[in-house]
């Protein structure tokens, strides 16, 4: 999720955000990020194509372009404040981590190849911040909490924007330590800035969350059990290879 401020962090950063342009980390911490965000996605490319349903599929793109499209609306956070839907947790919900975290890249790779929204250096780094902590973080999170809470069946709205608000503030605090990392801001300047800007805008990110799940409980309740029946499909899978 981006924030966009009157009053950066400071004169040479501007305004804090999570879709950090290039300039903002030196090279060897965003060669890091990238190391890190691509052993990640080879491993969710291998999870993906052993679980996902053909009839998820479909979904896989429609959530993709759903969150493409919904961070395009921003919304006023305080004073000049704003931010928009990052997304992971409710892709994460309905796709499951592994899928909801290819979602996100693709979301995260367009904005910044087509609308130059995030440098092409560091887009590991944002991949990193809000395709991986924030989705496969967020989504653990959300597991967590609905079976504390009774199941996903009575836990999943409350779980969800526990887990939505703090998908955001995560994504902000590992941006933090990459800015301190570069030695581009001081982290007692940096932390304030961002988890404080964002914080507040995990607010409207739970909020929003909540509200797409509660439409789609309403309307297509099927769509949330897409995620809980793949793993039965990758054991037929197994079984059927181990066999032929």
């Amino acid at each position: 999720m981006n924030a966009a401020i009157g009053t950066g962090m400071t004169e040479i950063l501007g305004p804090p955000q999570l879709h950090a342009p290039d300039g903002f980390l030196t090279l060897p911490v965003a060669a890091a990020m990238w190391v890190a965000t691509l052993v990640v996605l080879a491993f969710a490319v291998r999870r993906t194509n052993a679980t996902l349903t053909e009839r998820a599929v479909p979904l896989l793109g429609v959530m993709a372009a759903f969150i493409f499209a919904a961070q395009m609306f921003n919304f006023q956070v305080i004073g000049g404040t704003s931010g928009h839907l990052l997304g992971g947790v409710l892709a994460a919900i309905l796709l499951g981590p592994w899928a909801g975290t290819l979602a996100m890249t693709c979301v995260i790779a367009i904005q910044a190849l087509v609308f130059q929204d995030g440098g092409l250096v560091v887009m590991g780094a944002n991949i990193f911040n809000m395709g991986i902590v924030g989705t496969l973080g967020g989504f653990y999170v959300y597991r967590t909490l609905a079976g504390l809470l009774g199941g996903e069946q009575r836990g999943r709205l409350p779980a969800a924007a526990v887990a939505a608000w703090l998908s955001v503030v995560a994504g902000s605090t590992t941006m933090t330590l990459q800015l301190v990392a570069s030695g581009t801001t001081p982290i007692e300047l940096a932390l304030p800035a961002m988890i404080g800007v964002h914080a507040l805008i995990g607010i409207g990110e739970a909020l929003i969350t909540v509200g797409a799940l509660s439409f789609i409980a309403a309307t297509r309740a099927d769509l949330l059990r897409l995620r809980d029946a793949r793993p039965a499909v990758a054991t037929e899978r197994a079984a059927t290879e181990r066999y032929a």
